[in-house]
């Protein structure tokens, strides 16, 4: 399947991936932005499977009933009840340490609508569970995915973030004004 994810997405898309994924990173957390459209699931697919890494992703619970949620469950998904007052970012922490190999994909926008502030949770997961963050931008100006080398949370939440906004500075999602 490794090849026909590779013709479907340099060939018949004509996209390109730039950077590859780093060495030894056995658990990280995955942000994965602009996330402006649902061609950003199959985009990932397509990217997940031609760099050959596990990735797991949250969604929304609404999306694991039937008809489709099966899909979903099998392609890697895990059904996030976004009720407030949970204490989430702890829990999905714990997860990375029963695990030898976890990669969790997550979209700080939180949603495909053009947001002003990214929600920090990912950023508080990685930090808990002392995993990197590796950075994945989905280009539909420049039909580029790139990826970053590991930034492990520092005690400085604003220098981290300053170079994660950097590393999505003039990225054009699917739907160019929710960027």
């Amino acid at each position: 399947m490794n090849w026909l994810a590779r013709v479907l997405y340099f060939k018949l898309l004509g996209w390109k991936l730039i950077g590859s994924w780093p060495a030894g990173v056995r658990k990280s957390v995955v942000i994965v932005v602009p996330h402006t459209s649902w061609h950003d699931f199959y985009m990932g697919l397509l990217v997940r499977r031609i760099l050959r890494i596990n990735i797991k992703y949250l969604a929304k619970k609404e999306l694991f009933k039937p008809p489709f949620g099966w899909y979903f469950k099998w392609m890697g998904g895990t059904p996030l009840d976004r009720t407030p007052g949970q204490k989430k970012v702890e829990a999905i922490a714990a997860i990375y340490g029963d695990k030898e190999e976890f990669h969790l994909a997550m979209s700080p926008e939180g949603t495909r609508k053009k947001v002003k502030d990214w929600k920090t949770g990912f950023y508080y997961i990685a930090r808990l569970a002392g995993v990197p963050i590796v950075m994945i931008s989905f280009d539909y100006g420049k039909k580029t995915v790139k990826i970053s080398k590991p930034l492990y949370p520092s005690e400085d939440r604003e220098a981290d973030f300053k170079k994660i906004r950097s590393f999505y500075k003039d990225v054009i999602g699917k739907i160019p004004h929710f960027t």
